[in-house]
């Protein structure tokens, strides 16, 4: 086949939104390579023009080394898209519960510190640095589209489902500020149990996001020997916070009565929970 033939192969799938990939090796595959989505050079056998030309070499020429990479490169891009959006969730619920009651002039503006902020990010900050780096390739990974060429990091629905998800753990924080401050708890007792509504949110989030499409029931037996490490991590700095005293002091919190703790986690579970109704709903359509 001429180079000209080659390339005019390319541009037709090109003009028809196909997302194109290009092998070659010879010097008359340089138009073509160049001209591809992703052009594919032959590292031993390829000529010097190819190599230049294309965007990947394949060092020993294995063409089934191919689907490996597509394999691994949707599980890196999956796993990064996971973390943004887990990002994105858990903050707004954090930025608004600072925010919400100073700009409101509730009975405790000033629920959080910035102390507690930092205190925060340290337990939710290796979340999405160690765990959602670590997530297996989801089994239907190799069977979605090749995205458009144009397409963004992130389209408007799945950042607007990120939103909904803060929205809603924020909509629970702030009903369990509001019911802490009805019965009369003190601001150190309020403190405490918007914290601990926060962090159950937070270990929820964690486990039913590793997946925007399966249930947490077929997540929870993916192999990341991470997750219950974080997890288990995460609950005992939270019960260190409470019920240590050195601790509780310094930043201001106070062990909960059962029926508070079991409000506050119940509250944080169900603002993220919802989540797998939407993607049983995913799954339906």
């Amino acid at each position: 086949m001429f180079p000209d033939a080659k390339l005019k192969i390319i541009n037709a799938l090109k003009s028809n939104h196909e997302i194109v990939a290009m092998t070659g090796d010879g010097v008359n595959d340089g138009p073509a390579l160049k001209a591809a989505h992703i052009g594919i050079a032959m590292g031993k056998k390829g000529t010097e023009i190819a190599k230049q030309a294309a965007s990947l070499i394949l060092l020993n020429d294995d063409l089934s080394k191919m689907v490996d990479a597509v394999a691994s490169g949707r599980r890196i891009y999956e796993n990064l898209k996971k973390a943004i959006r887990y990002i994105i969730s858990i903050h707004i619920p954090i930025i608004l519960t600072v925010f919400i009651p100073l700009s409101l002039g509730w009975t405790y503006p000033s629920i959080f510190s910035p102390v507690h902020i930092i205190f925060m990010e340290l337990i939710m900050g290796p979340t999405c640095s160690i765990i959602y780096e670590n997530e297996p390739m989801e089994k239907n990974a190799m069977l979605k589209r090749p995205r458009r060429w144009e397409t963004t990091f992130f389209n408007w629905k799945e950042l607007i489902i990120s939103i909904v998800q803060g929205l809603i753990i924020i909509t629970a924080t702030l009903a369990i500020y509001q019911y802490a401050v009805r019965h009369g708890a003190t601001e150190i007792f309020t403190r405490s149990m918007v914290f601990i509504c926060l962090i159950s949110a937070n270990i929820a989030l964690t486990l039913i996001n590793r997946s925007f499409y399966y249930p947490i029931f077929t997540t929870i037996r993916y192999k990341n020997n991470l997750v219950p490490l974080i997890v288990i991590i995460t609950m005992l700095i939270s019960i260190l916070l409470l019920y240590f005293n050195p601790l509780a002091t310094l930043l201001g919190f106070e062990g909960l009565s059962a029926w508070a703790l079991t409000v506050s986690v119940a509250a944080g579970l169900c603002s993220v929970s919802w989540f797998e109704i939407f993607k049983w709903w995913l799954r339906q359509k």
